[in-house]
């Protein structure tokens, strides 16, 4: 009897191990276009709007800016510096900022370099609705555009505060919004 015993245990641990199989083989099958499904509902559902922190390049590159939204004392010193090591920068400029220092919004396009836009205001944009949001991109990209004839196409939101609304909007207002990946 103990003889038929072992034999029964092997055949149904057997069975039972070509079940386990067989499922596995199965659901290796069926499921990679269930759980891609799947993905693809969920992330189309949760997916946030996100400004570009960094491109991807097999080039040796790092890409410098810099916010215009406070003083400008050190402007000069920059622009040589910058000049003296052959380095093109973007300036992110705030309205305000470009009302109060004409000149060296010039300086800075006279001299090659990339202008943004932070806003007329430096708000927080994130609390904005869509029509203040545009206020806050036209009000700088006119003042900067009748000052140098430049139409600003990037954008850095102040505090680099985002969310959906703040990166749609820019959008729509035809500007890439840009982030930072690392900070000093």
């Amino acid at each position: 009897m103990q003889f038929f015993r072992a034999i029964y245990f092997k055949k149904k641990y057997a069975v039972l191990g070509a079940a386990v199989l067989a499922a596995i083989g199965l659901g290796a099958h069926f499921l990679p276009p269930v759980a891609e499904y799947t993905s693809a509902v969920l992330t189309a559902q949760t997916k946030r709007e996100l400004p570009i922190y960094c491109v991807q390049t097999e080039e040796k590159k790092v890409a410098v800016s810099f916010d215009a939204a406070w003083g400008a004392d050190d402007t000069d010193e920059l622009l040589r510096i910058l000049d003296d090591n052959d380095v093109t920068a973007t300036f992110f400029l705030c309205g305000y900022w470009v009302d109060k220092y004409p000149e060296e919004v010039e300086k800075i396009a006279a001299a090659g370099h990339d202008l943004g836009n932070h806003s007329a205001t430096h708000p927080h944009m994130s609390t904005l609705s869509s029509e203040q949001i545009t206020e806050e991109l036209q009000g700088c990209h006119q003042a900067v555009k009748e000052l140098t004839g430049i139409d600003m196409n990037l954008f850095r939101p102040p505090f680099g505060e985002y969310n959906d609304n703040v990166i749609r909007t820019a959008k729509a207002n035809g500007y890439d919004s840009i982030q930072w990946d690392v900070d000093t």
